[in-house]
């Protein structure tokens, strides 16, 4: 059995679509269970759709609902066009499901309250609207697709939004679901992203958490494989978008992509390494748009090679510098200050400490007046604003002779504010200006890519 998640951009129209279901149909027999994103933009929109209702603006609020409905009939009606009993079920399910949701987003503007909740259920409709399709086009096609609702299987703890899946609860409920659903057909479809709390309520895992989902089926169900399938032939050494002359990774291990999703790489959400690691299982990143192609291979360590595979980086951040004579010799300091980033629920990348000071990065988007305000009650506090994050990552660097001096040899004339290096040996890190970002990241990669030398471990 396989895994293979589709992402926004593999199913957002009639071509994608029609792709995806070609890639599905050519590997029936390794039993694929298919995890599904919304379609591109959708689940924009649907937040949209939630925030406008918020306002009580109900002519607007209507109008987007109004879009929504539209492109989805449409394209079941393009998909379907030479199946009409086929494309009639299909039709009446897609406008069940919108009129659930123009109930609620109506209800929602009528009292101008948006709850987590409401919000999670407006939110997760396009998940749902894209697999009724996709299972309903699959069927019409001659693949005999079974229909997982995910709510019923993927189980997390009780925050609407950013839900923790509860993973005991969902290794014991994927298999049974799968193979209940498996029974008669070539294969099953199911969606990222959605799921439901101990209490049945609607849930879910946070933006880009289709990945996360489709990781978490795949250890639940020992798969052989699990697949992520997007608009990218792979990983690449950097951001294309932000440097020029990326080379493509065939194979990386799951520690590095771990690291590279953590610091700053798109192609991967962050926590989709984790379950794969627990089985050992193979992840792919590969692209809908030229599925001959190799993609690259996420291993387990001992199977990659030591260097430099990537320079990710955070393009938007702050760094908090603490400072205090308090310290020095003293006990129990640097639990009272994390105790504090933990009460406020302020996540940490670098850490960096000296006798009297300590510096971490956050992201920008941090709510931290009330975290300085509890620092400074006992040390002083400075944050520096418009900051970028740039992490040097491969399988052990930090253990390479003159690693470090090929490194920091590009940015002479660069300020760098803060260097941390990770204790997993994969990771160097630092802090510069955010207006040098595009230079700095592009000076490293060119140096340590284009100038390779042989570095030894010692």
């Amino acid at each position: 059995m396989i895994v293979m998640k589709f992402g926004g951009t593999s199913v957002a129209n009639f071509e994608a679509i029609t792709r995806t279901i070609f890639i599905v149909g050519s590997k029936l027999d390794q039993k694929p269970v298919v995890v599904v994103s919304a379609l591109s933009k959708v689940t924009d929109l649907l937040y949209k759709i939630a925030e406008t209702a918020a306002t009580q603006d109900s002519e607007n609020t209507r109008e987007l609902l109004g879009q929504l409905r539209e492109r989805h009939v449409n394209l079941v009606k393009e998909l379907l066009e030479q199946s009409p009993m086929i494309m009639e079920q299909a039709l009446a399910r897609v406008n069940e499901i919108c009129d659930d949701l123009d109930k609620l987003a109506y209800a929602v503007c009528a009292v101008g309250e948006l709850s987590d909740r409401n919000k999670a259920i407006i939110i997760s409709n396009g998940e749902l609207l894209s697999s009724t399709i996709i299972c309903y086009t699959m069927n019409a096609k001659g693949i005999k697709t079974g229909f997982i609702d995910a709510r019923k299987m993927m189980v997390t703890n009780d925050s609407y939004l950013k839900g923790e899946p509860i993973v005991e609860e969902i290794a014991a409920r994927v298999p049974g679901a799968v193979a209940q659903a498996y029974e008669g057909m070539n294969a099953v479809i199911t969606q990222g992203f959605i799921a439901s709390n101990m209490a049945g309520e609607q849930t879910v895992l946070g933006r880009g958490g289709s990945d996360y989902s489709a990781s978490l089926i795949g250890m639940a169900v020992d798969a052989e494989r699990i697949e992520i399938w997007t608009d990218v032939d792979g990983v690449r050494s950097a951001d294309p978008r932000k440097v020029k002359n990326t080379k493509y990774l065939e194979k990386i291990s799951f520690e590095e992509a771990a690291e590279m999703a953590h610091f700053g790489a798109k192609v991967l959400h962050p926590l989709t390494i984790e379950p794969a690691v627990k089985k050992n299982i193979p992840l792919y990143v590969l692209n809908s748009m030229n599925p001959s192609g190799k993609g690259t291979a996420i291993l387990r360590n001992e199977l990659i090679e030591d260097g430099v595979k990537s320079v990710s980086f955070k393009e938007n951040i702050k760094v908090i510098n603490i400072f205090s004579m308090k310290m020095i010799n003293t006990s129990g300091f640097l639990r009272r200050v994390f105790e504090i980033f933990s009460e406020n629920k302020v996540s940490v990348d670098l850490i960096s400490t000296s006798e009297a000071n300590i510096s971490v990065t956050v992201d920008a988007g941090e709510k931290i007046d009330r975290l300085v305000e509890q620092l400074s009650e006992f040390c002083d506090v400075i944050v520096d604003d418009d900051k970028a994050q740039v992490s040097v990552i491969g399988k052990n660097i930090v253990r390479l002779n003159g690693m470090l001096k090929k490194t920091f040899a590009p940015l002479k004339r660069t300020n760098v504010y803060m260097i941390s290096q990770g204790a997993s040996f994969v990771n160097i890190s630092f802090v510069v200006d955010r207006e040098e970002l595009t230079e700095v990241v592009q000076d490293l990669h060119d140096h340590l890519f284009d100038n390779p030398e042989e570095l030894e471990t010692f």
